[in-house]
């Protein structure tokens, strides 16, 4: 059963406290990046420090997808059904189709100068790329790869557009940019702040162009964990780590409540037939759980 702190009854429509808390995928050493592929029925997930992209089937277990891999973290897929990496360790973005194995280097550098390191990474409906960029893997003890000089001047998101080459600043000004993701929608973007325990909104145009930034939240809690994995489900929400386990917010901030976790959360996915299963990646080990309400389906 789910651990559930209910600070609206709003809650009670997107969780039931009698829902199932499993335990599916032990022995990790530091999860991240769960994203599930509908096309074959699997969550693909990372280890950072194990500098491994795995993939999970019911029924059949984990296996190793790449290895090593640059020190993985957030993962999703493309419209063609191809799997993207923020490449946390090897400051890139990159693609790996699942048909022939062949890996591409996306972005390496924004401007000439190399990228930070690569947190999370989302796609929007036209095909372009979103990822966050920041500097945890320059200094955070087994995530670094083979250089941690710091070459950008900022934090924060950077996009690919459809079919480009170069790679487009969206918004900087973050102490630690982490999560990130669009709502239904795709008319608000969201992004949180580690550091800063912040989930920021921004209006976002036709064209995946943002303005009018605003905080959204401070996430509440003193307990471990911090602003990091996020998703929008079907109605808007937004479901975010955070202090004590996996927050949820309504689109207009208001705070819904938590589920409180066994120990701190990285990041979560949406996936199975019906997007109602709920995949929490913790340091160690990921959770499935049920909802009543789709999360936002993954291309």
């Amino acid at each position: 059963m789910l651990d559930i702190d209910m600070a609206k009854p709003a809650l009670e429509r997107l969780i039931d406290r009698s829902a199932p808390f499993d335990e599916i995928i032990p022995g990790l050493t530091f999860g991240e990046g769960p994203v599930w592929n509908k096309r074959s029925g699997e969550l693909f997930f990372t280890d950072i420090i194990g500098d491994t992209v795995w993939k999970w089937k019911p029924g059949v277990g984990k296996r190793i997808v790449v290895h090593p891999a640059g020190k993985p973290d957030g993962l999703t897929f493309d419209h063609q059904g191809r799997l993207l990496c923020a490449g946390w360790g090897a400051r890139t973005v990159w693609r790996l189709d699942l048909t022939d194995g062949s890996m591409t280097t996306l972005a390496s550098q924004f401007e000439g100068k190399k990228l930070s390191t690569p947190n999370d990474i989302v796609v929007r409906s036209d095909g372009s790329i979103y990822w966050t960029d920041m500097g945890g893997g320059l200094y955070n003890v087994g995530m670094s790869h083979v250089d941690i000089q710091r070459y950008l001047d900022f934090y924060g998101v950077l996009r690919l557009p459809p079919g480009g080459e170069r790679v487009e600043l969206v918004v900087a000004g973050f102490t630690a940019p982490n999560g990130l993701c669009f709502s239904p929608d795709e008319k608000r973007f969201y992004v949180n702040d580690s550091r800063e325990g912040t989930i920021r909104v921004y209006d976002a145009d036709g064209e995946g162009r943002v303005s009018n930034e605003r905080v959204l939240i401070t996430l509440p809690g003193t307990d471990p964990g911090v602003p990091d994995g996020m998703k929008c489900d079907s109605q808007g929400n937004i479901w975010c780590t955070g202090p004590g386990g996996l927050h949820v917010v309504a689109a207009d901030g208001e705070h819904l409540g938590r589920i409180r976790l066994p120990q701190p959360a990285t990041n979560i996915g949406w996936g199975e037939e019906d997007w109602k299963t709920l995949f929490i990646v913790c340091y160690s080990r990921v959770y499935r759980t049920r909802v009543k309400i789709p999360g936002t389906p993954v291309p």
